[in-house]
């Protein structure tokens, strides 16, 4: 540290392999008011420490990547692999997800671009290019002679930082040889306020769409991690770019590294653009094969950190065991307790050897609900016994795997806890189940508390504080994360809260991040998304999951085998909620592309009559008939059904030609259309679903996916017609 003219000037910044400390002005670096004394500090490592996965690499994403976990966390692989504990942290360990300390040899020249490119990403916000420096230059020259006079080893840096304000700068530094100094996890709690302690287990919500920095949704942003000093943020939708850079800003600022958490259940295409979209995983329920559950975790784990997310709140570990339930369906791998933890733990495991954390949710069980948690409290009444039997049984596969985090359920079981509070606000839910008899010892996570089961009753301060004594440690989505922090702040001073506990939970979520390694980097370099994200690699995966998982049902007098053999002039009658726009135009495309002649027409659910007289009359102009239902699970919707408009046009046409409904989501259908006799599930509405789904109409897949849940009265567990692909 330096003192000149009354101010103290410091600058940390990390290096690959050192952390050193030049004097700057800090107050013009930050923008700081001069008159206050205060420290900068800046915690960047901005070298790559070895190779990131890339598209040309044929086998290196579905190797083991670097063991992130420690040596008491160990998984039991299935029958169908070698049976055989697994110490992921066996090898030498390097932290920083998708980087690697080997080289491979896959990667040739590739990784030597990536290991000499110095990216600063400061600089790619600043201008909007991404800008390289190559340690040459006057530039070079001039940081060697500052280094050569003001080279400082820090042990502790963090540590000696306290609550001061945060740098937002940083330039890159030469590589050195000298050994990263190990920030302690003590250290870094005893620095801590009690306010900035509660601020790590705050976990906001932040849109991944693009936002300029000086924008009032990225200033909002901002003031969570300078003032509220919040332990990470859970992000949503955005282009893999837009989210990379704002979460490399974001991690600049923050004085302690960001945690970043997304659902990603069905891959990282579900909230990254352009990233690779498996169908839903109740599809991997329809393959029977548990390397697809894998294969999504590792695709997953591999995007998703590419962009700069660290925790994926997957799998969905509920056993969906009611029909009518609104809000899980197809998010579940199914109905049998036993398939779903043989399903859940491969994901996990695909997770954790590409570097991502793993989330079980929603415990104890949210499969035998019939409202949406959103909207209202759902009450399960089933006592421990049926529990212990069915809910918990893929929770106790996931924790064995080495799942990191399980999230609540914000439901009541008033047989576990004698009262209706739902399970999020209840001690003996996760202290007492989860803690106690399950023995789970990593992260606990809220669901939203912005969902209408706990703010319409509690309030958005009381619910953050009910929720951490009942034993959550991230409390994710606050209605409101500055009452969020002023409650548990205060419900510490007035000693509902004891410090001992708080430290705990804050040890906790350090802890993590230190594993993760984002206490030596904590941003991502820019250059590898386009490598990694969305690689042909992980397309075909998703094209081949989507095939195998194509369901049929019922085929009455073959006509759905009709229809495979010769081109057709067809009538495709697509529907969705207005979020998918797009429903069926894709399949569209390539039923046209494969010979046949097609008209195709949109309906909505607020599609009215003259939409539905305009449907009938593109179906009286063609032969045939083929309807493409995108009905999946809506948060705040409340339920799960096709439009009875919609399902007696389905009905009617079914009696007058030959058609053929097809369900890109819930395997319900049938319920509501029970004399149809062609139906196919394809499980989602993904563009590798509708692929599958043409091919499948154009005779040149087979089917043969088993129903992984009952559809009642009729069609049993395990149940499937199978269809060989058509003759050439």
């Amino acid at each position: 540290m330096h003192q000149q003219h009354g101010r103290r000037r410091i600058a940390v910044v990390a290096g690959a392999d050192v952390l050193q400390i030049h004097e700057h002005d800090v107050h013009r670096i930050q923008g700081g008011d001069p008159r206050q004394r205060r420290s900068t500090v800046e915690a960047i490592d901005w070298y790559a420490r070895g190779r990131v996965v890339g598209v040309g690499e044929p086998r290196a994403v579905f190797r083991t990547a670097e063991p992130m976990l420690r040596t008491d966390d160990h998984h039991q692989a299935d029958a169908w692999r070698a049976a055989q504990q697994v110490d992921v942290a066996a090898t030498q360990p390097v932290h920083a997800g998708l980087i690697r300390e080997q080289r491979d040899a896959l990667a040739g020249d590739d990784m030597d671009r990536v290991r000499q490119q110095h990216l600063d990403p400061g600089s790619y916000l600043r201008t909007h290019a991404g800008r390289r420096t190559d340690g040459a230059g006057d530039h070079h020259e001039q940081r060697e002679r500052m280094r050569a006079h003001r080279l400082l080893v820090v042990v502790a840096v963090l540590g000696c930082a306290g609550g001061q304000t945060v740098g937002r700068t940083a330039r890159p530094v030469p590589r050195s040889s000298s050994p990263v100094p190990t920030v302690s996890v003590d250290s870094l709690l005893a620095s801590l306020s009690v306010r900035q302690q509660v601020g790590q287990l705050v976990i906001p919500w932040l849109s991944g769409s693009y936002t300029a920095l000086d924008d009032s949704l990225f200033q909002v942003a901002a003031r969570w991690v300078d003032s509220l000093e919040v332990g990470g943020l859970i992000i949503s939708v955005g282009s893999p770019f837009d989210i990379a850079t704002k979460l490399n800003a974001l991690q600049q600022r923050s004085r302690l590294p960001l945690l970043v958490s997304a659902d990603l259940e069905w891959g990282a295409g579900m909230r990254v653009v352009g990233a690779t979209a498996f169908p839903q995983i109740m599809a991997v329920g329809a393959t029977g094969d548990p390397h697809d559950a894998y294969t999504i975790g590792a695709a997953a784990g591999v995007e998703g950190r590419a962009v700069g997310i660290h925790v994926n709140f997957a799998p969905d570990a509920d056993v969906n065991n009611n029909p009518a339930n609104p809000i899980i369906n197809i998010r579940s791998f199914g109905e049998d307790p036993h398939t779903v933890s043989r399903l859940v733990a491969e994901y996990v495991r695909g997770l954790h050897e590409h570097g991502m954390l793993a989330t079980l949710k929603h415990f104890p069980g949210h499969g035998d609900t019939q409202t949406d948690s959103h909207i209202g409290l759902p009450v399960i009444t089933a006592g421990y016994a049926r529990l212990d039997s069915l809910e918990l049984v893929p929770f106790r596969a996931g924790i064995a795997a080495g799942a990191d985090v399980v999230m609540s359920a914000h439901i009541a079981f008033p047989a576990l806890t004698g009262s209706n509070d739902p399970g999020t606000l209840s001690a003996a839910v996760l202290t007492g189940l989860l803690r106690d008899s399950l023995r789970f010892t990593g992260l606990v996570a809220t669901d939203a508390l912005t969902m209408g089961a706990i703010v319409a009753k509690y309030g958005a301060g009381e619910a953050t504080v009910r929720a951490f004594l009942a034993g959550s440690d991230l409390l994710l989505m606050p209605a409101d994360p500055d009452s969020a922090v002023l409650a548990m702040t205060a419900a510490v001073a007035a000693g509902r809260v004891t410090p001992e506990r708080l430290a705990q939970s804050v040890r906790r979520v350090l802890e993590i991040k230190r594993r993760l390694g984002l206490l030596e980097r904590r941003t991502v370099p820019l250059d590898s998304i386009l490598r990694v994200v969305g690689s042909k690699r992980f397309q075909d995966a998703a094209n081949d999951v989507a095939v195998r998982s194509l369901t049929l049902v019922r085929d009455v007098g073959g006509r759905l085998h009709a229809l495979r053999a010769r081109a057709r002039r067809l009538a495709l009658i697509a529907y969705a909620d207005e979020a998918n726009s797009s429903v069926g135009l894709f399949l569209t495309d390539l039923l046209r592309q494969g010979g046949d002649t097609v008209e195709y027409f949109r309906l909505w659910p607020m599609s009215g009559t003259l939409s539905y007289d305009s449907a009938r009359a593109t179906i009286a102009r063609a032969p045939a008939t083929v309807f493409v239902a995108n009905v999946r699970p809506i948060s705040w919707k409340g339920n799960i059904a096709l439009p009875d408009s919609l399902a007696q046009l389905i009905t009617v046409t079914d009696t007058a030609r030959p058609t053929v409904l097809v369900s890109l989501g819930s395997p319900y259908l049938l319920n509501q259309t029970p004399t149809v006799r062609s139906y196919v599930i394809a499980w989602s509405g993904v563009r590798a679903s509708e692929r599958a789904v043409a091919l499948a109409l154009l005779g040149r897949v087979p089917i043969g996916g088993h129903l992984p849940t009952r559809i009642p009265p009729d069609y049993p567990l395990g149940w499937g017609v199978i269809v060989p692909a058509a003759e050439p």
